[in-house]
C-alpha cells in the first residue's frame, strides 16, 4: 500500500532554532532577534533604491515609529511598540510590494494578520491593533513611503503626491532615518529601539 504523501511544509526554521508555522503561528516560536535579523535583510521597494546599502524593512520600521512619535507625542510605550512592529511579519514572508499584494488578494493578508497577532501576543500586546491606532500607524507609514519614494526610490514629487498624498513636514532627526544602513547596523538599531520601548 502506497504511503500517504506528507503535507507540504508550512514552517520555517529560524536561526534561534525556533520552527515557526506560518499557518498556525505560536507566540512561543517568536524571538525578537529573529525578527530583527530578518527585517534587516529584507529590502524595501524590491531593492530598487539609491545608496550603497538596500533600505531595509528594519530601517523603515524605525522611520515609521519615529514619524508616529513625532505626530503623537502622548503615546504610551505599547503604542510605540506596535508602530515599530507594524511590518514584523515580513521577517518571514518578505516585503511584498503593494501592487503584488493587490494581485494576491486575501491569502497574503490572512497569513500576515495571523503572524502579526502571534507577534503581538509574544510581546504582551493586544492580538489586534486597535482601529484608531492602526489608522495613525498607517498615516505614519504613508508619510514614510512618500519620503522613501522621493529620496530613495526614484519617484518624482508629483508622482509621489498622487500615490501617497502630501506629507507633513518632519524634523531632521526623523528624516535622518532615510540614510540607508548596512544590515548589521539596521539590526542593532532595531533591537536597541525595541529594548528602549520596554519590549520583553
Amino acid at each position: 500500500m502506497a504511503r500517504k504523501p506528507e503535507p507540504p511544509r508550512a514552517w520555517q526554521r529560524m536561526l534561534s532554532g525556533r520552527r515557526l508555522d506560518l499557518l498556525d503561528p505560536s507566540p512561543l516560536d517568536i524571538e525578537i532577534e529573529d525578527i530583527a535579523h530578518g527585517l534587516a535583510r529584507v529590502a524595501r521597494w524590491n531593492g530598487q533604491t539609491h545608496g550603497a546599502h538596500s533600505f531595509s524593512v528594519a530601517q523603515h520600521s524605525l522611520l515609521v515609529e519615529a514619524i508616529a512619535a513625532h505626530l503623537n507625542p502622548d503615546w504610551d510605550q505599547g503604542y510605540h511598540l506596535m508602530a515599530l512592529l507594524h511590518d514584523a511579519p515580513e521577517y518571514v514572508i518578505g516585503d511584498m510590494i503593494s501592487p503584488f499584494k493587490v494581485v494576491m488578494g486575501d491569502a497574503y493578508k490572512s497569513v500576515e494578520l495571523r503572524l502579526l497577532a502571534a507577534i503581538h501576543l509574544r510581546f504582551g500586546l493586544p492580538a489586534a491593533t486597535p482601529s484608531a491606532l492602526k489608522k495613525k500607524i498607517k498615516e505614519a507609514d504613508t508619510i514614510a513611503a512618500f519620503f522613501e519614494a522621493t529620496r530613495l526610490a526614484g519617484f518624482g514629487r508629483e508622482e509621489a503626491l498622487k500615490f501617497f498624498g502630501r506629507p507633513q513636514a518632519l524634523p531632521a532627526e526623523v528624516l535622518s532615518w532615510l540614510d540607508p544602513l548596512d544590515t548589521e547596523a539596521a539590526q542593532a538599531r532595531f533591537l536597541a529601539r525595541f529594548a528602549a520601548l520596554g519590549g520583553g
